[in-house]
Parts: C-alpha cells; sequence; structure tokens
C-alpha cells in the first residue's frame, strides 16, 4: 500500500507540473521534454533515489533527512527536492551532473561515498540530466539538511580528495563490442546506476571497493549482501536467468524470497524496472565468472545435533529435503544466502525471523518466526552449520562464538 501510494504520488506530481505549465498553452513543454522527464522518472526509480532521500513512511519524497547507516557512523541524506533555499532548485545542470557523477558539491566540497557516485560516474550525462528533469517536477520541500553528521575524523570532508585519489575513477560505461547488446545494458545497469557493488562488493578498511572480488558479497547494516556472481556454491550458479528476473521483479522465485535490505531495495526500485532491463541484469550476472572455495567441514557431532533441530523446528516449512515451497517457503537445499561465506543473514534469520517482501505480483509476502528465544548459541550454531553443509552443499561451520556476537549486535537494533 505504501509503494502503491507512493509512486502514485511521484506520478501526480509529474502530471501536476505538467499541468501548472499549461499543456496546450504556449508555455507547454514540448514532447521531448515530456519524454527526458518520463525517462528520468524511470531512472530515478533504477536509481533508488527514493529510498535514500526519504524518511521510510512518514517523509516528504525526496526531502532528505534519512539516517543512512555506514560502517564510521551515520550520515543524513540531503534535500533533492527542487526548493531553491534547502533543495537542489537553484543548482544549474553542471552542479547536478557533477554531485551525481563525480562526488562534488556546487561549493567545490567532496561528497562521502553514501552518495554512490563512484557507480553513478558509469551513467551517460543524458540520464542523469533525465532526472534531474524530473525532479524539478516533484513538489519542493522547504527543509534544511545537515547531511555531515558523522563523528570525527570522519567528517572532515577535505580527506575525501585522499579517498577519491585511491578508490574513485571516473568515466561513463563503455559497451564491450565482444558482447550482445542485452550483457551490455545488464552490465551498464549493475554497475551504473543500479550501484550493485555500494552492497555487494567487499570493501577496504577505508570503505573502498574490492574491485578483484566484484560483487562477491559484503556485510550491511548486520546483513550479508551475498554474492551474485555465477559461484555456484555462494552465488546464483544454481539460479536460471528466469529465476533472477523473477525475483528482482516480485522479490520472490522458486529458490528464495528477498529480505532485510534486499526487501527494500525490490520494493523501492527492482520491482519498477522494465522486464527487458530485468532480463538484462540476468544475462549479465550470471556471465560473471565462477570462484569455488574450498570449506571444512563441521563436526559431525555438530551435523548430527544441528540435523534434529532442523527437523524439529524446521522441516514443517522448509521440508526434509530442504526444497521449501517454491514462492513461499525459500528452499535452504539451493540457497546461496545460507552457505554464503559470511552466515550473519542465516544466523540472523534463526535468531530473529523475518518477513519478506511484499510486491504487487507477489502480495503475500511470508514470515520467519524468531527461534533466538528456543534455541542457544550452541544450538543454533549447529543448525546453521548443518543446513550449510546438508544436501550436498558445503560451507564453514558457524561457531557458537559467531551466534554470540551477532546476538549482541542486534540486541541494540531496531530494524
Amino acid at each position: 500500500m505504501r509503494r502503491a501510494a507512493k509512486f502514485s504520488m511521484l506520478i501526480g506530481a509529474a502530471a501536476a507540473w505538467l499541468g501548472g505549465t499549461g499543456w496546450c498553452g504556449a508555455a507547454s513543454p514540448d514532447s521531448q521534454a515530456f519524454d527526458q522527464i518520463e525517462k528520468g522518472r524511470y531512472l530515478a526509480a533504477v536509481a533508488d533515489c527514493f529510498a535514500c532521500h526519504t524518511v521510510p513512511n512518514a517523509g516528504q519524497p525526496f526531502a532528505g533527512a534519512r539516517p543512512i547507516e555506514t560502517p564510521f557512523g551515520e550520515i543524513t541524506s540531503s534535500n533533492i527536492t527542487p526548493d531553491n533555499d534547502t533543495g537542489i532548485g537553484a543548482w544549474t545542470d553542471e552542479q547536478f551532473d557533477n554531485a551525481v557523477r563525480k562526488g562534488v558539491a556546487p561549493d567545490g566540497s567532496r561528497l562521502y561515498p553514501a552518495m554512490p557516485y563512484p557507480s553513478y560516474t558509469r551513467m551517460s550525462r543524458d540520464d542523469v540530466l533525465a532526472i534531474r528533469a524530473y525532479l524539478k517536477t516533484v513538489e519542493p520541500v522547504h527543509q534544511r539538511v545537515k547531511s555531515n553528521t558523522l563523528p570525527f575524523p570522519f567528517n572532515i570532508r577535505l580527506a575525501m580528495r585522499a579517498w577519491d585519489a585511491l578508490y574513485f575513477t571516473e568515466g561513463e560505461f563503455q559497451p564491450d563490442s565482444r558482447q550482445s547488446a542485452a550483457w551490455n545494458r545488464g552490465a551498464y545497469l549493475v554497475q551504473g546506476p543500479g550501484h550493485c557493488t555500494a552492497c555487494h562488493t567487499p570493501k577496504s578498511l577505508l570503505g573502498g571497493d574490492k574491485t578483484n572480488d566484484s560483487l562477491r558479497g559484503f556485510n550491511v547494516q548486520d546483513w550479508f549482501a551475498p554474492d551474485i556472481t555465477g559461484d555456484g556454491t555462494h552465488g546464483l550458479g544454481q539460479w536460471t536467468e528466469a529465476d533472477i528476473s523473477t525475483y528482482l521483479k516480485t522479490g520472490h522465485n522458486r529458490i528464495t524470497a528477498a529480505i532485510g535490505p534486499m526487501a527494500e531495495e525490490v520494493a523501492d526500485s527492482t520491482s519498477h524496472y522494465r522486464d527487458s532491463d530485468l532480463d538484462a541484469i540476468a544475462t549479465y550476472l550470471k556471465s560473471l565468472p565462477e570462484r569455488q572455495d574450498a570449506a571444512p567441514a563441521p563436526a559431525a557431532s555438530v551435523t548430527t545435533a544441528g540435523e534434529a533441530i532442523y527437523r524439529d523446528q524446521c522441516s514443517a516449512c522448509h521440508g526434509i529435503d530442504g526444497r521449501g515451497v517454491a514462492m513461499l517457503f525459500p528452499s535452504l537445499a539451493q540457497s546461496s544466502l545460507a552457505r554464503a561465506s559470511d552466515p550473519t543473514s542465516a544466523i540472523r534469520l534463526v535468531l530473529r525471523g523475518g518477513r519478506s517482501v511484499a510486491t504487487a505480483e507477489e502480495p503475500t509476502g511470508p514470515g520467519m518466526p524468531s527461534f533466538g528465544w528456543q534455541l542457544d548459541d550452541d544450538q543454533v550454531a549447529a543448525v546453521v552449520s548443518y543446513i550449510r553443509n546438508a544436501w550436498q552443499g558445503s560451507a564453514a561451520p558457524v561457531s557458537a562464538e559467531m551466534v554470540g556476537k551477532t546476538r549482541d549486535r542486534l540486541r541494540t537494533r531496531s530494524d
């Protein structure tokens, strides 16, 4: 309901702007301007501008003030409505393009990569200015936001010059002539406006992408954004292209369901992609090379204990064979999330449970109950280790210490 109202409001804002200029009068935008606005509306959804620049369930669209969690503290998103005083209404097209693709504010200061300009730099200037044209049509909101809320010394923006020198490479996406049009479109969306690397690529101690491990997974907000390469164990090797497209469109497929930060990404962004773009992303992701890493097996005593807990607590939904129910209960036997190199998400789901995303195509949004009140750290470790290694799977065992640390961190989280 929230998403439907949100997008109706955004489309209505564009319509009001067009009507306000007098669609049939001398000041009416021509068809080219209208096309640019519609293109920008779509690209703003692809780039997921709404999610970061709107306070969930309370804020006005694109007015900023949402706290964005980073490993270095929280930074607050800016107001990108066309308000001249507190938003971007007074910005020139050049200033907007510099901010989006170069990470440079109108006053010359450097932006933090919480605004993913390292990915947006792959976008074309035309695409960026289309988003700008669309943002001009949304309702201006007078809301002054102090964006730099990081603690010392991370609040010193001057340091971003050194960070950019280390980790930021400016430049538009260049198509690969050896690949198909669909592959190139998918690569552009993943590397550029979709900014998938922001969550799915491991980071250095300074927060820069480890490009040699691109899209192989990273811990975000006490969830593990999984490997989305073609890896057969940790990534999407067992998914078909149709599985990827269906998941991004509906938040569900025959194997799994979107939960945590990915649920919000599906709700606000990928569920609004054109089918052809989802198919292009699937084509690109399935082409990324597999890299198998050997993992030690858990002790037999751990596996035995974990299997007993699984049969008692988990098999009613996920099945003795671990295959679940398509589009309803995830298949643990085929789950790359369960076998991820970092087990944080699996541990978290056992401890806290969670609810999958509800979309127009799949409105149910099934949930999983919490078992943290019922199982101690050793028991959680045993059942997760069993799931990660059952049904011909292979992944490093989980220790009770890992579970305990995750349990402690979750006590301080409200999400």
